[in-house]
């Protein structure tokens, strides 16, 4: 498992060990779902599995910590995990030992090699060379139908991984995520919270969250100039929201969180131009808000879900045409 500071965008399915090699799926169809990244390109696969300055990666060496997350995932003999970069597999190592199956996804083709030499022996071990931001991780895992992750998540694009695994939840249950301290704050931010924001909103809505334990700098190598956080997110199948409308509640959300200092009245009467004309189409800001009943004076970060689904609701069923 190892530590990513920043990376680079994405690219499709090369699995190396299977029964049967498939192509990279498409991306599921969901309300509020991103078209995929632009590829992204790994380094040769002539270079060296020294930590890769491009990626920043920083591998986790410290035992007590990887022993720590093993407890706090807990194996089964009967599920599968699924690991997300596994780096040079300090954390695969234990995960095999318990697990009925182990499916790794590792971006960076420098570590294949390694990752087979050290792995292939393993009949519940499979690797797959990917991306996990474009990755369909229910195909992968299957014969499984369900499965849990583990994961070490790079800061700068950690936002629209959580998004795509949570895109994926119907075959997901339940994620065991480290990532920068600061992140995880944002996540976990209650509402009142100045680190709360659009990620906190989001992730809150689709999963129970749980701040494990920090992790010092010292327990990678090279170490990384920050403090890490271990997080344990638990999926539920359903939004924890009477909505209908996903996609205009995440349109809300985001044209609320869009200048943090002014009110959710300010913020929405400046709302993208498509958002603009549906709030216009219903007396304005302030009648939508009224209707809701949230004070036009309220912060974003102030309003909890039940508050964003009002807001959503009183905007009625239009269509949103332009996002």
């Amino acid at each position: 498992m190892k530590r990513k500071e920043a990376a680079t965008r994405g690219r499709g399915d090369r699995e190396i060990k299977t029964t049967s090699p498939r192509e990279s799926p498409a991306s599921p169809t969901n309300p509020f779902s991103t078209p995929p990244p632009h590829p992204r390109v790994s380094e040769s696969p002539h270079q060296s599995f020294h930590p890769s300055k491009r990626f920043g990666q920083n591998f986790l060496t410290d035992q007590r910590v990887i022993q720590r997350i093993v407890a706090t995932l807990e194996p089964r003999a009967e599920e599968t995990i699924l690991e997300i970069g596994p780096g040079r597999g300090a954390l695969t190592a234990p995960l095999l030992e318990k697990a009925g199956s182990l499916v790794a996804i590792e971006f960076d083709r420098n570590l294949i090699p390694l990752l087979t030499e050290k792995f292939s022996g393993k009949e519940n071990f499979k690797l797959v060379e990917s991306d996990a931001l474009i990755t369909d991780v229910c195909d992968v895992i299957r014969p499984a139908k369900n499965a849990r992750i583990v994961a070490n998540l790079p800061y700068n694009i950690a936002t629209a991984i959580l998004q795509r695994l949570i895109e994926q939840r119907s075959c997901l249950s339940e994620m065991v995520l480290m990532l920068q301290r600061e992140v995880v704050e944002r996540i976990t931010a209650p509402p009142g919270s100045s680190e709360r924001g659009y990620l906190s909103v989001f992730v809150q809505a689709y999963c129970d969250t749980e701040k494990l334990f920090d992790v010092a700098p010292g327990s990678f190598r090279p170490a990384p100039k920050v403090w890490s956080s271990v997080l344990r997110l638990t999926l539920r199948p359903k939004l924890a929201a009477d909505v209908k409308e996903e996609k205009l509640l995440w349109q809300v959300v985001s044209a609320g969180f869009a200048q943090r200092r002014k009110t959710i009245l300010n913020n929405l009467r400046n709302a993208p131009a498509p958002l603009q004309e549906i709030v216009k189409s219903h007396g304005g800001a302030s009648i939508v808000l009224c209707q809701a009943e949230v004070d036009l004076q309220r912060r974003a970060e102030t309003l909890t879900l039940a508050e964003w689904a009002r807001i959503t609701r009183a905007l009625g069923s239009e269509s949103i045409q332009g996002f």
